[in-house]
């Protein structure tokens, strides 16, 4: 018969064995968060605000009809807002802000009426976070700041063609009559571009709103008798700073899509005009190829490359504009597409082939001297 040894220091545990009973205990901890608790806490995590308004748009009705894909072609969704009454249109913008104020092929007056009830909500939103005590200091500024440029934005006088204040937020606004348009021009700005830079009090040709403002008065300077539009277009996820977002063309290629989308969505036939200042020329130069023919021109200014090699690398039926600022430090950056870093060449070098414009007395960015020469 074996005999078992109970001697009591048998029953004594070493260090090294309490540290691997911890570990396999963490281990089988995570095993659990990682297939049940875990996964049914991210779950039910809020979706985005956006988002939140697509799904429940999916689910709605109207007049006794199911709502159509939010995002079905542009001209589809046109022919279904063209189907409704007055009062059936504000109603789903009541409903449903974010999704109609960000849908491709809603009419332009109905997005500016449901970005209006969604800022509203925002603004509301932030005016509770700026008192609430489980945010920091920091948090209750932040809040503070977002609360503000909402506030801005609703002036009567505005008009917001698309809103997301998820994350670092993206928006776009419209400078004069965009449905009776007989030119249009779109304002792509570069990095550092986000709710709160989308309009600056110092250095406001340096901002999208301010880019925009002064192209806008630039136009109808020129040509008086057109009628005349411009989007100051901040839709996208920009890079912040210089580091490798900006160095690479994830964003810009998002960006691309985005803008792609707003063009083909614009209401009429008027000609239309892409100015892009800085990273949103990478956004240009990727969205050239599948621009429409109503883009005649596409100008680019203190671009670190389009994606290209040549103008006519970018395949598009559209004019290409570059101008620099003879002090701007992007000339110092080397212009070149290695291994997914850099975008190629330098727009306004002559190899390229773009029609160069002197920027010079340009004031932030080119796009008012640009678009002074050219028409």
């Amino acid at each position: 018969m074996t005999s078992f040894d109970t001697s009591p220091h048998l029953f004594e545990t070493s260090p090294q064995l309490n540290v691997w009973r911890a570990l396999l205990a963490l281990a089988v901890v995570f095993v659990m968060l990682a297939t049940t608790g875990w996964t049914a806490l991210r779950q039910q995590r809020a979706a985005p605000p956006l988002e939140a308004s697509v799904a429940a748009w999916e689910d709605g009705r109207i007049g006794g009809r199911a709502l159509p894909d939010a995002q079905a072609a542009p001209a589809r969704l046109a022919r279904f807002f063209a189907s409704l009454t007055e009062q059936q249109r504000a109603r789903l913008a009541e409903r449903y802000p974010l999704a109609v104020g960000n849908m491709n092929g809603a009419p332009v007056e109905l997005r500016y009426r449901a970005n209006r009830v969604a800022l509203r909500e925002a603004r509301s939103q932030e005016r509770q976070r700026m008192r609430d005590s489980r945010l920091s200091p920091s948090g209750q500024r932040e809040a503070g700041r977002r609360m503000h440029r909402y506030e801005s934005l609703l002036k009567p006088d505005r008009k917001i063609l698309a809103f997301d204040p998820a994350g670092s937020g993206r928006v776009a606004e419209v400078f004069g009559d965009l449905d009776r348009a007989e030119r249009v021009s779109v304002v792509v700005p570069g990095s550092d571009t986000d709710l709160l830079t989308f309009q600056r009090t110092h250095r406001r040709y340096a901002a999208p709103v301010g880019m925009a403002k002064s192209l806008y008065r630039a136009e109808r300077e020129v040509s008086p008798g057109t009628r005349t539009a411009v989007i100051a277009w901040a839709d996208y996820t920009a890079p912040s700073g210089l580091g490798m977002e900006a160095a690479t063309a994830t964003l810009a290629a998002d960006g691309a899509v985005r803008l792609n989308s707003l063009v083909r969505a614009l209401p009429g036939t008027a000609e239309v005009s892409l100015f892009c200042h800085s990273y949103g020329s990478v956004v240009c130069g990727l969205a050239a190829q599948r621009l429409p023919g109503r883009v005649t021109d596409i100008a680019v200014a203190g671009s670190p490359g389009m994606r290209a090699e040549k103008a006519s690398g970018l395949r598009t039926s559209a004019r290409v504009w570059a101008m620099r600022d003879a002090d701007d430090w992007i000339q110092d950056v080397p212009y070149l597409e290695l291994g997914g870093l850099g975008h190629g060449a330098d727009p306004v070098s002559a190899a390229f082939g773009a029609r160069v414009l002197s920027a010079h007395g340009a004031k932030g960015t080119a796009v008012t001297s640009c678009r002074a020469r050219r028409a």
